[in-house]
């Protein structure tokens, strides 16, 4: 069984895989969302052999469903669910201690061999190579707040300063934890672990698909 949670928007719906820290996609209605799920799992399966992880979901089952926030519809999961709430696990936390580092390495070669110059959208719409890692980047950042970590601005070139930051990243959600937000207005561990990941892979996706 995969436990899945619906986050539902005004426009858009994110369903996302509890057990399996950035499978998540989005769609307008329930079932097309939990169709592009599905449809990534083969995607995800990549991600998750890199980390040294054996992924093979079962069918998937509709645990929860919450109600969305501006976030969702931007297509992004944006709300904890009851799940956070419960102890961090170790093994969710070796979990995602695997699958972000994969994640990270694969968006760091793309940084590398994507072209700069990415296919736009129909009205000439999106980011190009450099933009979408330096995006990544800045978001990290901005995400590390809520689990209590606080770095300076810096460059995506600056693999010292980036290092650090992925590295106490990783100290944070590699850590087991009890479900409470790790920082005053911050995240549940087990939120902070999908939105990480989810935001890395969305992104890593993203560039392949538009080379």
């Amino acid at each position: 069984m995969t436990r899945v949670y619906l986050e539902k928007g005004r426009t858009k719906i994110v369903a996302c895989a509890l057990d399996w820290p950035g499978w998540a996609r989005i769609g307008t209605t329930e079932d097309r969302a939990v169709e592009a799920l599905t449809a990534y799992a083969d995607r995800y399966r990549i991600i998750a052999a890199s980390a040294g992880l054996s992924f093979e979901p079962g069918p998937i089952e509709i645990v929860e469903t919450v109600t969305g926030v501006n976030t969702t519809d931007w297509g992004a999961p944006g709300v904890p669910v009851a799940d956070d709430s419960r102890p961090y696990s170790a093994a969710a936390a070796q979990r995602i201690a695997a699958v972000l580092p994969a994640a990270w390495q694969v968006l760091d070669e793309l940084a590398a061999s994507a072209p700069q110059t990415l296919r736009k959208g129909p009205r000439g719409g999106g980011r190009d190579r450099d933009e979408i890692v330096a995006h990544v980047v800045d978001s990290e950042r901005t995400y590390a707040r809520k689990i209590g970590i606080r770095h300076r601005p810096f460059e995506p070139n600056d693999r010292t300063a980036l290092a650090a930051l992925r590295t106490a990243v990783l100290d944070v959600l590699g850590t087991p934890a009890d479900g409470l937000p790790l920082t005053a207005d911050g995240w549940p561990p087990a939120y902070a672990a999908r939105r990480f990941a989810w935001h890395v892979l969305d992104h890593v996706w993203e560039i392949q698909d538009k080379s």
